[in-house]
């Protein structure tokens, strides 16, 4: 069995809705919802790093691990990396990074994350990815796609619709799904690689790993998981779930 931590960075700025962490899920904070859902999954401890105070306070309150960081992290990696320098864990050990404002999460997605990396132990990290069935989004900047290799490893990622579709041969298009899995010791050294040109156009942190020569594994996914909460309109919409008893 994969032994993993999951590690869900916090915090309260947000560029579209602010303290969404905070924000109430059926009595519950959004941050809370998303650590009791991670907990059904075969982790062995569930962490929660913060640089906010009130955020703090609400997971204590919970019951829940959390870790106070940095408030200058550039990404949630570079937060992540902090906390894997700070717990000691071994170099060989794993830790799953699941986004703060994903509440709806799939379970199994997150065990898959996880053994997915322990398979590929020549891959630095780990992430999923789905096949596009809609269209639309392979021209949509805020659908992340996934080029493959043969062995399921990323060769890149991009808002623009790639591959160029130049004989209409009708490529299978993979959008990215926003859940990580690392090697302790590979977020030691993240934390020391310079940013990217690539990072900085996409505005997609996964890519200095690619740019710096690392390799990516990547866990196809059947179905594309319930959105997570970036707008007012997702916050109303994972809102009435919970109102309606999701668990």
């Amino acid at each position: 069995m994969t032994v993993f931590t999951v590690v869900i960075p916090a915090r309260l700025a947000s560029s579209r809705l602010e303290r969404k962490a905070l924000a109430d899920l059926g009595g519950k904070p959004m941050v809370v919802r998303v650590a009791e859902r991670a907990a059904q999954s075969k982790a062995k401890q569930i962490l929660v790093a913060t640089d906010a105070v009130e955020i703090e306070s609400v997971c204590q309150a919970a019951g829940l691990t959390v870790l106070m960081t940095r408030a200058d992290h550039p990404s949630g990696t570079d937060r992540i990396a902090e906390v894997a320098s700070r717990l000691g864990l071994d170099d060989e050990a794993l830790i799953v990074n699941v986004q703060g404002d994903e509440p709806l999460i799939p379970v199994d997605l997150i065990n898959q994350v996880a053994n997915t990396l322990a398979a590929h132990p020549e891959c630095v990290m780990s992430t999923a990815a789905v096949a596009i069935q809609n269209a639309e989004e392979i021209t949509n900047p805020n659908a992340v796609k996934v080029v493959l290799n043969q062995r399921l490893e990323a060769l890149y990622f991009s808002r623009a619709a790639v591959p160029y579709d130049r004989t209409q041969s009708s490529p299978t298009y993979y959008r990215h799904i926003g859940i990580y899995a690392y090697w302790v010791g590979f977020l030691k050294k993240y934390a020391q690689l310079t940013s990217s040109p690539l990072e900085v156009a996409e505005s997609l942190e996964q890519l200095r790993v690619l740019w710096h020569g690392y390799r990516i594994a990547v866990h196809l996914a059947s179905v594309l998981p319930p959105a997570g909460v970036d707008t007012p309109e997702d916050l109303a919409r994972v809102r009435a779930l919970f109102f309606k008893g999701f668990r």
